[in-house]
């Protein structure tokens, strides 16, 4: 599933338009990296936590000519599964795949 695909999904469970669904998910894929950049971990309950991993500098060589290189150190992100993900995926939890129920207008 790509991000087009996502925004078709989700706009398809609901009465909110693509255009509406589209600013959402970039708002969040956003949020999601300006957070990780700073250096805090943004924990999804139920989904997993996205957090930046420090990498050091180490050597390392070239393949084809077998000579050392020094690699520098960096930033990386990293994506933890949660447990319910987890079980999710294994099969171990069954998800519902139908639409979320809405609220009964209020008389």
């Amino acid at each position: 599933m790509n991000k087009a695909e996502l925004i078709d999904a989700v706009a398809g469970r609901g009465d909110v338009s693509k255009r509406e669904v589209t600013e959402i998910v970039d708002a969040f894929v956003e949020e999601i990296k300006m957070a990780v950049v700073r250096g805090d971990k943004v924990a999804i309950s139920g989904f997993g936590i996205f957090e930046s991993q420090d990498r050091k500098a180490r050597l390392g060589r070239n393949p084809r000519t077998g000579e050392t290189v020094k690699i520098k150190a960096t930033k990386l992100p990293k994506f933890r599964p949660g447990a319910e993900f987890k079980a999710v995926v294994s099969g171990a939890k069954k998800i519902s795949t139908a639409a979320p129920k809405k609220a009964a207008a209020k008389k």
